[in-house]
């Protein structure tokens, strides 16, 4: 059954970039990526931490001048993020690229395009402070991500063979960059 089944009006969808969290959002941030994680691990975490350092870290990333969360939301409950990473000052030689990471939408969310929005919000603010390129990285193992990613134009540069451990072996991860100049 789909939503115009229901009779129900579809869900309001949306993304922006957080400025700040307020207590419901901190909250909301922390259940989906609790969710996220215990879905398939995310972010390096296999298993969600205590709630006190998940906090830790979202409040974190905002102090952080060189990173910029992103939040989906399904009816104003934030469901998802994503991080736009700008390289250090004094790395002039990729003063061109970003590097887009901790993307996640909660279970319960998907199947909204909102992951896709995500990444589509963190090019356009790339765009917009000057970046030709973004790169990512994700395990082999997150086939949605991959597809996903390859869609939007994403292209394979390399795969790393013990990228990360989970459960006591090793999966491969894989590389991706995007050039955001069209050329």
């Amino acid at each position: 059954m789909s939503i115009a089944d229901t009779g129900l009006p579809p869900p309001r969808l949306s993304v922006e970039a957080a400025e700040r969290l307020r207590a419901a959002d901190l909250n909301d941030l922390c259940e989906a990526a609790e969710l996220a994680i215990r879905a398939e691990g995310g972010f390096g975490w296999l298993n969600p931490p205590p709630r006190e350092v998940m906090e830790r870290y979202w409040r974190g990333v905002l102090a952080v001048p060189e990173r910029t969360l992103f939040l989906a939301r399904v009816d104003g409950v934030v469901a998802g993020s994503c991080q736009l990473v700008r390289p250090p000052r004094n790395n002039e030689a990729q003063a061109m690229a970003a590097h887009v990471t901790t993307t996640f939408v909660a279970p319960w969310a998907r199947g909204h395009r909102l992951a896709r929005m995500l990444i589509e919000a963190a090019e356009v603010r790339a765009l917009q402070d000057g970046f030709a390129l973004i790169n990512m990285d994700v395990r082999e193992t997150q086939t949605a991500a991959i597809a996903m990613y390859e869609t939007l134009g994403y292209r394979l540069w390399g795969v790393h063979p013990r990228y990360a451990r989970v459960e006591g072996r090793y999966v491969p991860g894989r590389f991706y960059y995007k050039d955001l100049t069209g050329t």
